[in-house]
């Protein structure tokens, strides 16, 4: 279907004072399953929050700067050598989770270990057949990649009493050292940060007026963290109505996600401006439902990724294929943070508390990349191991 006419950002019909004051109350409200509505149009005006719009535009600002220095660790332990880690994958459909493990495996390779990879298929009984046999295997150091610790308390727990350390990615909400559940570390950017500058980006390009939708995994706790944290920023700003939120599974993202936007389109048509998605891949799913209906690849609606920034993301960005943004995890320093975490691990030494810088990428500062990390992060560990 086409919608008419096409909404640009900063044209939106404006609503009466009730509508506005409803946007504000659904935009906080909470739901677990399928979305919720709203009924009204997205407020308008020459700018739906000024004050928002502007602190919006001065963080997005900062965060598409692309020379971005080495600020990580510069010293640590030498290279131990002959280990052997088991990445634990929450499922290798999730682009995240696979790039952080080709990340792991290249910093494997110049530190000279093993890398196994345990794909735990995205459902319960998968992941903790995964970690069952991550913990027989006995491995040095076990990866908790993309999957909440606590849904395998049992396997947890007899690997902390064989004296294996555990390094999360994106395994709980905070980066660092957790104590519950035992992690000698987690890897990840700040969740609240990334979760918020998501949200700057929606407020910053639509000039504070925006109908937005937010698409999120409910079932894995970081997820839900960060759509939440994306909801709230977004209620900064009176002038964005958030329309639905959208609770789609990951591996039910590529059935799911197409009949959803259908249906998004169907009720909301050029209400529906901007989209923020808690992993990229919902608009690798979501884009043939787009494309089909008419819709302009270059948007409406924008739509910007709060992770993972996998090559296919930047793909889509770069040839305005029904994605703009994504605010994109570093995978392949992480892949080789980890491989450095576990080395400090084995050598008595405590996490290294370095946290990637926060970062947006667009068509307009990837130069053609299909990837974004910190310069200089592959020297620097190389140093430190002695390799």
């Amino acid at each position: 279907m086409h919608r008419t006419p096409k909404a640009t950002p900063g044209t939106l019909r404006a609503p009466s004072v009730a509508a506005a004051l409803l946007a504000a109350v659904t935009a906080l409200a909470g739901c677990e399953r399928g979305s919720e509505n709203v009924p009204d149009d997205p407020t308008s005006g020459p700018n739906g929050c000024p004050t928002a719009h502007a602190r919006a535009q001065t963080a997005v600002d900062r965060a598409r700067r692309t020379d971005v220095p080495w600020n990580g660790p510069t010293t640590g332990p030498t290279a131990v050598s002959g280990r052997t880690v088991v990445y634990v994958a929450q499922t290798m459909t999730n682009p995240g989770v696979a790039g952080a493990a080709e990340g792991v495996r290249d910093a494997a390779g110049v530190i000279g270990w093993n890398v196994r990879v345990i794909d735990g298929g995205g459902t319960p009984a998968g992941i903790q057949a995964a970690m069952s046999e991550a913990v027989a295997l006995r491995p040095a150091g076990i990866v908790i990649g993309g999957f909440d610790p606590n849904a395998t308390s049992q396997q947890v727990t007899r690997a902390v009493a064989s004296r294996i350390p555990l390094v999360g990615w994106h395994a709980v909400a905070a980066p660092g050292p957790s104590r519950r559940p035992p992690l000698f570390t987690n890897v990840t950017t700040n969740v609240e940060e990334v979760a918020r500058i998501s949200a700057q980006w929606v407020i910053s390009q639509s000039n504070g007026n925006a109908g937005a939708v937010i698409f999120t995994d409910a079932s894995i706790p970081f997820a839900r963290n960060k759509s939440e944290l994306i909801r709230k920023e977004l209620a900064t700003c009176s002038g964005v109505q958030l329309l639905s939120y959208q609770n789609i599974p990951i591996p039910d993202a590529s059935s799911r996600t197409p009949r959803e936007v259908s249906s998004l389109l169907s009720r909301f048509q050029d209400r529906w401006t901007h989209s923020v998605a808690i992993n990229d891949l919902y608009f690798a799913d979501a884009a043939p439902a787009l494309r089909a209906a008419g819709e302009k690849g270059s948007g409406p609606p924008y739509n910007i990724g709060a992770g993972d920034g996998d090559p296919s993301a930047f793909q889509r960005i770069n040839n305005e294929q029904y994605q703009s943004a994504t605010v994109p995890e570093p995978l392949s320093l992480q892949g080789w943070q980890i491989i450095d975490e576990f080395n400090r691990a084995f050598s008595g030494r405590p996490a290294s508390g370095y946290v990637a810088p926060i970062h947006i990428s667009t068509a307009d500062n990837t130069d053609g990349a299909t990837t974004w990390d910190p310069s200089g992060y592959q020297q620097a560990y190389r140093k430190i191991w002695g390799k």
